[in-house]
Protein backbone atom coordinates (compact mmCIF):
# COMPACT_ATOMS: atom_id res chain seq x y z
CA UNK A 1 0.00 0.00 0.00
CA UNK A 2 1.39 3.37 -1.01
CA UNK A 3 1.29 6.17 1.53
CA UNK A 4 -0.90 9.13 0.52
CA UNK A 5 0.87 12.48 0.65
CA UNK A 6 -0.62 15.93 0.20
CA UNK A 7 1.94 18.48 -0.98
CA UNK A 8 1.03 22.17 -0.87
CA UNK A 9 3.20 24.96 -2.29
CA UNK A 10 2.36 28.13 -4.21
CA UNK A 11 5.69 27.93 -6.07
CA UNK A 12 4.94 25.78 -9.11
CA UNK A 13 8.57 24.68 -9.60
CA UNK A 14 8.84 23.49 -6.01
CA UNK A 15 5.45 21.78 -6.22
CA UNK A 16 6.32 19.95 -9.45
CA UNK A 17 9.73 18.82 -8.22
CA UNK A 18 8.32 17.52 -4.91
CA UNK A 19 5.42 15.83 -6.71
CA UNK A 20 7.68 14.12 -9.26
CA UNK A 21 10.21 13.07 -6.62
CA UNK A 22 7.66 11.38 -4.36
CA UNK A 23 5.73 9.80 -7.27
CA UNK A 24 9.04 8.25 -8.41
CA UNK A 25 9.47 6.88 -4.87
CA UNK A 26 6.09 5.11 -5.15
CA UNK A 27 4.07 7.44 -2.94
CA UNK A 28 0.47 8.28 -3.83
CA UNK A 29 0.72 12.05 -4.20
CA UNK A 30 -1.93 14.76 -4.39
CA UNK A 31 -0.79 18.35 -4.84
CA UNK A 32 -2.34 21.75 -4.31
CA UNK A 33 -0.89 25.06 -5.50
CA UNK A 34 -2.46 27.10 -2.70
CA UNK A 35 -3.87 26.76 0.78
CA UNK A 36 -7.47 27.24 -0.28
CA UNK A 37 -7.42 24.32 -2.75
CA UNK A 38 -5.63 22.19 -0.16
CA UNK A 39 -8.26 23.00 2.43
CA UNK A 40 -11.03 22.02 0.02
CA UNK A 41 -9.30 18.65 -0.53
CA UNK A 42 -8.88 18.11 3.21
CA UNK A 43 -12.39 19.26 4.12
CA UNK A 44 -14.08 17.20 1.39
CA UNK A 45 -13.07 14.07 3.30
CA UNK A 46 -12.88 12.15 0.03
CA UNK A 47 -9.21 11.45 0.58
CA UNK A 48 -7.41 10.62 3.78
CA UNK A 49 -3.78 11.68 3.77
CA UNK A 50 -1.04 9.84 5.67
CA UNK A 51 1.19 12.92 5.71
CA UNK A 52 1.08 16.55 4.60
CA UNK A 53 3.96 18.70 3.35
CA UNK A 54 3.10 22.38 3.22
CA UNK A 55 4.78 25.66 2.43
CA UNK A 56 4.21 28.12 5.25
CA UNK A 57 3.87 31.45 3.48
CA UNK A 58 1.12 31.39 0.83
CA UNK A 59 -1.65 33.75 -0.24
CA UNK A 60 -5.29 33.24 0.92
CA UNK A 61 -4.80 30.37 3.38
CA UNK A 62 -1.31 30.06 4.88
CA UNK A 63 0.48 26.86 5.77
CA UNK A 64 0.05 27.81 9.41
CA UNK A 65 -3.72 27.96 8.89
CA UNK A 66 -3.72 24.54 7.24
CA UNK A 67 -1.62 23.02 10.03
CA UNK A 68 -3.98 24.41 12.69
CA UNK A 69 -7.09 23.10 10.94
CA UNK A 70 -5.66 19.64 10.20
CA UNK A 71 -4.26 19.20 13.71
CA UNK A 72 -7.63 20.08 15.26
CA UNK A 73 -9.43 17.52 13.09
CA UNK A 74 -6.74 14.83 12.77
CA UNK A 75 -4.01 15.35 15.38
CA UNK A 76 -2.22 12.16 14.35
CA UNK A 77 -1.57 13.24 10.74
CA UNK A 78 2.12 14.21 10.54
CA UNK A 79 2.79 17.59 8.95
CA UNK A 80 6.08 18.88 7.57
CA UNK A 81 6.28 22.65 7.08
CA UNK A 82 8.83 24.05 4.65
CA UNK A 83 9.74 27.70 4.57
CA UNK A 84 12.12 30.09 2.91
CA UNK A 85 11.57 32.66 5.65
CA UNK A 86 13.86 32.85 8.71
CA UNK A 87 12.85 32.41 12.33
CA UNK A 88 9.40 33.94 12.58
CA UNK A 89 7.30 31.49 10.50
CA UNK A 90 9.10 28.59 12.18
CA UNK A 91 7.79 29.76 15.54
CA UNK A 92 4.31 30.03 14.01
CA UNK A 93 4.55 26.54 12.52
CA UNK A 94 5.63 25.08 15.84
CA UNK A 95 2.80 26.91 17.57
CA UNK A 96 0.36 25.46 15.03
CA UNK A 97 1.86 22.06 15.88
CA UNK A 98 3.77 21.16 12.71
CA UNK A 99 5.74 17.99 13.40
CA UNK A 100 8.84 19.17 11.56
CA UNK A 101 9.91 22.53 10.11
CA UNK A 102 12.48 22.51 7.31
CA UNK A 103 14.09 25.48 5.61
CA UNK A 104 14.15 25.96 1.84
CA UNK A 105 15.98 24.98 -0.19
CA UNK A 106 15.34 21.51 1.20
CA UNK A 107 17.33 18.48 0.07
CA UNK A 108 14.84 16.01 -1.41
CA UNK A 109 16.66 13.04 0.13
CA UNK A 110 16.53 14.70 3.59
CA UNK A 111 12.85 15.47 3.11
CA UNK A 112 12.13 11.88 2.12
CA UNK A 113 14.05 10.61 5.16
CA UNK A 114 11.90 12.85 7.39
CA UNK A 115 8.73 11.59 5.65
CA UNK A 116 9.80 7.97 6.21
CA UNK A 117 10.59 8.60 9.89
CA UNK A 118 7.25 10.30 10.53
CA UNK A 119 5.30 7.58 8.72
CA UNK A 120 7.19 4.86 10.63
CA UNK A 121 6.30 6.61 13.89
CA UNK A 122 2.67 6.76 12.80
CA UNK A 123 2.45 2.99 12.41
CA UNK A 124 3.59 2.22 15.94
Amino acid sequence: MAYKLLIIDDNEEVLISLYNYFIAKNYDVTSASNGLDALKLIESGQEVFDLIITDLVMPTVSGVGIISIVKKKSPDVPIIAITGWGEHPEALAKEARADVVLEKPVELSDLEETVRELLAGKKS
